[in-house]
């Protein structure tokens, strides 16, 4: 069931329709420098803009840690943005944000943790997700 949710949303958010701040993540791969592409939900908090990988270490992730730069694609448009990767002290209040808007998708890769932990639970669960600040490049 998940996997077909991800490719609807996938082929909303290509088509240039965001679901919930869907977009299309390009990044090139780190050692092919060929656009890889995957389907992300973009988390915007008082202004600054993260990207949170749920399912951890993937290669999207190796790959944003090596180049430093990728793609927000919408439908044919296309923002170029630098990402900087967030110490695991300041994972909290993201992954507390990210797992209140996006639990129903992604709360299963998190184990039961939800919102509601403590700061205490999500500070010992963040080395396990990756979450980068971006900003336009």
């Amino acid at each position: 069931m998940l996997g077909f949710f991800n490719r609807v949303v996938a082929a909303f958010t290509r088509a240039g329709l965001s679901v919930w701040g869907s977009r299309v993540l390009a990044v090139r791969g780190r050692k092919s420098g060929e656009w890889r592409t995957t389907p992300v939900n973009l988390l915007t908090i008082e202004g600054e803009r993260y990207l949170v990988a749920p399912r951890g270490h993937t290669q999207w992730v190796r790959n944003l840690r090596v180049v430093g730069t990728g793609e927000l694609r919408l439908g044919r448009r296309a923002e170029a943005f630098s990402a900087v990767e967030l110490a695991d002290e300041a994972k909290p209040e993201i992954l507390r944000a990210y797992l209140k808007r996006w639990k129903f998708e992604v709360g299963m890769f998190f184990d039961g943790v939800d919102a509601t932990a403590t700061d205490e639970k999500l500070l010992s669960i963040a080395p396990g997700y990756p979450v980068f600040r971006i900003s336009a490049a």
